[in-house]
């Protein structure tokens, strides 16, 4: 089976969500689905309908989390101090084109959110990042063409 790197947090978060879905979202869509019902003919009952697919969204979600949170590999970041790019690293870097600086955190494909600056293990930047010291040149293709990001700093937190 395959494993799936996950920060502590992003374990931590995969766990919480998935008790709010069976402790919450579970019973509360179970009783809109028996309210729906008592409303008679369930053939063309778009409540029911509606109760069910979401029910169906629940379901598979509990079941993703679930095999996700079996097969994690929780990685403690702040144990895994060093001066090499790894997974969980916080990387400062800047845009050798625009001189812009970004910091990006080096996460899980189950934890990666663009917007809080968390980028997939997988993802082109972060495969380029790996490895690399502070004052590398990080080089990789985006949609939009070649992008360079010089390291400036390093960080487990």
């Amino acid at each position: 089976m395959e494993k799936f790197p996950l920060t502590t947090e992003g374990y931590a978060a995969l766990e919480q969500e998935l008790k709010h879905l069976k402790g919450v979202e579970r019973p509360n869509i179970i009783e809109a689905i028996a309210e729906a019902r008592s409303h008679g003919d369930l053939s063309e009952n778009a409540e029911y309908s509606a109760a069910k697919e979401k029910q169906s969204f629940i379901e598979g979600r509990i079941q993703e989390l679930e095999a996700v949170i079996s097969r994690a590999q929780v990685i403690d970041v702040k144990k895994s101090k060093c001066d090499v790019v790894r997974f969980g690293a916080t990387v400062l870097v800047v845009d050798e084109d625009t001189d812009s600086e970004k910091k990006y955190q080096i996460v899980g494909d189950y934890e990666a959110d663009i917007e809080k600056n968390k980028i997939s293990l997988s993802s082109p930047l972060a495969k380029s990042l790996i490895g690399k010291e502070v004052g590398d040149i990080a080089e990789y293709t985006a949609p939009g063409g070649k992008k360079s990001f010089e390291i400036l700093e390093i960080d487990y937190l």
